[in-house]
């Protein structure tokens, strides 16, 4: 089962120096059928203006992963942690039993982010920061994990969840292929570029959610660059 929606549909809100779509309730955009996707709670396609971004506010008991699909992003936190986090790049915040941190794009262009929040399997815990690059010439034609609370993912960033986050770039006509459990909740969105999944055409950042399917197949319509979590 692919349900598909569309990036016009989606709730949002424009407040100038930030172009906001929600792909799940968030802030002023609530919808009560549409909490989220298993652990999946939040999808947020951010357009940061230069030279602004998010102060300092507080998070707890969350997985945050930002991926940067344009630009970058500064990342500063109440830990003492301090990264800049620039476009293939991706960083992760757990947020555990609290900490303050802000996001600014301290560019002379606008940044885009997807900005991904998972519940974790455990409240509490130490904060913890990472930052790191997966190039995306290493990920062509292939689904990369890097982001997952699944054991064995040694080489992606570690998440409280159990949980993957995948990403590919794939050239028109390339398939890539993800076999899952059934019982899993998987939510598909295309930074770039159009594929179709399972038959079903996704466009670049509409979000398809995924369920009581075996075996994901993603078919580049065009050249694609697409982001996939994997969630219980």
């Amino acid at each position: 089962m692919i349900e598909l929606r569309p990036f016009n549909k989606l709730g949002g809100a424009d407040h100038g120096w930030l172009k906001a779509r929600h792909h799940f309730s968030f802030a002023s955009y609530y919808d009560p059928a549409n909490m989220g996707h298993g652990a999946l709670r939040v999808w947020n396609d951010d357009e940061i203006a230069p030279n602004t971004g998010f102060p300092p506010h507080p998070h707890r008991d969350m997985e945050i992963i930002t991926y940067v699909r344009d630009g970058a992003i500064t990342h500063e936190d109440s830990l003492g942690n301090r990264g800049r986090t620039e476009a293939g790049d991706v960083q992760v915040m757990s947020a555990g039993s609290g900490v303050r941190h802000s996001e600014y794009n301290l560019e002379p262009e606008t940044t885009r982010i997807f900005q991904i929040w998972i519940e974790p399997t455990q409240a509490g815990g130490q904060p913890t920061w990472g930052s790191k690059p997966f190039p995306k010439s290493d990920r062509t034609g292939k689904l990369v994990t890097i982001a997952s609370g699944v054991k064995g993912d040694t080489d992606a960033l570690p998440i409280r969840a159990d949980a993957r986050v995948l990403a590919t770039t794939l050239k028109a006509g390339e398939t890539a292929e993800y076999a899952v459990d059934k019982s899993r909740h998987l939510y598909l969105v295309p930074a770039a570029g159009s594929v179709e999944v399972n038959g079903v055409k996704v466009n670049a950042r509409d979000g398809a959610a995924i369920r009581d399917e075996a075996k994901v197949t993603i078919t580049a319509l065009e050249d694609a660059e697409v982001v996939l979590v994997d969630a219980a």
